[in-house]
């Protein structure tokens, strides 16, 4: 029995050409085929199959990191912006007001309002950095300060709690009261 080719090229269906173009067109296509899947029944190569696994998960870990660093900066760009809006002028200080950062305790100047504030609560103290070189302290709002550290907690050095009205039933010293305008 004769091919299809041969059956139609004999009724005059299809002349040579035809049946030539069909032909290279049918080896192209295998071809190509053959090139983007690999040769037929081979298996791909597991060494070269786990090193591509690894690069591209080391791809999204590097990713990852990107990201978080880009949000890292995002947040801390924003927390810088809300300090610049909200500080408070310390420019007329003359009191010193005293807190701790990290293990140590430093020394800035306010008014008598603010220090009255910042002892009732209602300022709270933030860092800025200065082109790392050193850090300037603030005074913002206490719902400045708490969204400052949420942002960021880097930007965040104190939040003065109002003194409490009831003393502690098992403090020693409770009856020796701590003078308001002690200063240290």
């Amino acid at each position: 029995m004769s091919s299809l080719q041969e059956q139609l090229l004999k009724a005059g269906l299809v002349d040579e050409k035809k049946l030539a173009k069909a032909e290279q067109d049918k080896n192209r296509r295998a071809n190509a085929a053959r090139k983007k899947h690999g040769k037929k029944g081979a298996q791909p190569d597991p060494a070269r199959q786990q090193a591509q696994n690894k690069k591209a998960q080391r791809d999204r870990e590097l990713n990852q990191k990107r990201q978080q660093e880009a949000r890292r900066k995002e947040r801390a760009a924003q927390a810088k912006q809300m300090i610049d809006d909200n500080r408070q002028d310390r420019s007329k200080g003359e009191i010193p007001f005293g807190f701790t950062y990290g293990k140590k305790v430093k020394k800035i100047y306010v008014t008598e309002a603010q220090r009255d504030q910042l002892v009732a609560g209602q300022l709270g103290i933030v860092t800025l950095v200065i082109n790392h070189e050193g850090r300037r302290f603030e005074l913002v709002p206490k719902a400045v300060a708490e969204k400052i550290r949420e942002r960021d907690e880097e930007f965040f050095v104190d939040l003065g709690e109002p003194a409490k009205s009831e003393p502690d039933a098992n403090d020693p010293y409770a009856d020796y009261q701590v003078p308001d305008d002690l200063i240290w």
